[in-house]
């Protein structure tokens, strides 16, 4: 008897401790991510998934940390201070040299047929109508960055060949802008909205990026050790990231107050400006960075090709 006793007891103490170790620890929370975010269209998904609740029903508390440049933005990540951003190719290429630091997760953003990404714009008195005329001309850009590798894209394809044209450094767009419109420089290449901007402005385009579309990428990316030792982390986030833009594209036009709100496009457009298509569940290809990769490398950026393994990881 006494042992029957004890079988049950046994029974009964298993049964309750099964019990609670079923039952979620009353101090778990959601997972935290802190992203850096510059004042962008690329970002839009961010605040659309805070907005819509996505992140908080993926069990995420995100933390949007913002940043005035990409200098700032890379700042934080190398100092571990955010754990998310998007950037480009180019600094991906820059972060990963010698071992990976980030992964990209997505594509944030492509140009479309409808939709470009990047312009070379020339000042309305400058006498620029055609990718021909730019034939020694100083064209402003931001040098060793994805402004750069896609202005040399954009006039290898319209056939100008290297130093046909000249550069002038101008890192910071609004003074890029501005030296455009104000006829400091004759040419320029600015991203989109700002682009918008200064076509509004009267500035014209001279070429853009839609004959090579299929390298004028913006990027999703996490810290490696993120990916690395939490991996769930990341496809919480992406999970969100996925839904928001599918609402975007369902209904771009719902979201044209966060536009303004988070100042993802210059005043002027506020409005008016088209939100585009954002790509659904996209990563960049082995072609597509090889193309980079080639292009940094003949600039001297790089000293040597870097694995795409190094660079891109996809989680499911």
């Amino acid at each position: 008897m006494g042992q029957r006793v004890r079988i049950g007891l046994a029974l009964m103490v298993g049964l309750i401790l099964g019990a609670v170790g079923c039952q979620p620890s009353s101090s778990a929370g959601p997972m935290r991510v802190r992203f850096g975010a510059l004042p962008i269209l690329d970002v839009l998904p961010v605040y659309v998934a805070q907005t819509e609740g996505y992140f908080a029903r993926a069990g995420l508390e995100v933390e949007v940390v913002p940043a005035a440049s990409a200098a700032e933005r890379d700042q934080l990540m190398q100092a571990g201070r955010i754990d998310a951003m998007v950037n480009d190719t180019v600094s991906t290429l820059f972060y990963n040299k010698e071992k990976a630091q980030i992964y990209v997760v997505r594509i944030a953003r492509q140009a479309y047929p409808q939709a470009p990404q990047y312009f070379i714009l020339a000042n309305p008195n400058a006498g620029i109508n055609s990718p021909q005329d730019l034939k020694g001309v100083e064209i402003a850009i931001s040098q060793g960055t994805v402004i750069e590798y896609m202005t040399d894209r954009i006039l290898e394809r319209a056939g100008l060949k290297p130093g046909e044209y000249r550069t002038v450094n101008i890192p910071r767009i609004p003074d890029r802008l501005q030296a455009l419109t104000e006829g400091r420089v004759k040419a320029a290449t600015l991203p989109d909205p700002f682009a918008t901007l200064a076509i509004q402005q009267g500035a014209k385009v001279v070429a853009d990026d839609r004959e090579v579309q299929s390298i004028s990428l913006s990027l999703l990316s996490f810290r490696a050790e993120v990916v690395e030792r939490n991996p769930e982390v990341v496809r919480r986030f992406l999970q969100a990231w996925d839904q928001a833009v599918a609402a975007i594209n369902a209904d771009p036009g719902k979201y044209a107050g966060l536009l303004s709100e988070k100042q993802l496009v210059p005043q002027p457009l506020v409005g008016t400006y088209r939100v585009p298509p954002y790509p659904e569940r996209a990563l960049p290809s082995r072609e597509q960075f090889a193309d980079v990769i080639a292009w940094a490398r003949g600039k001297g950026l790089i000293p040597e090709d870097i694995p795409y393994e190094r660079l891109v990881r996809e989680v499911r």
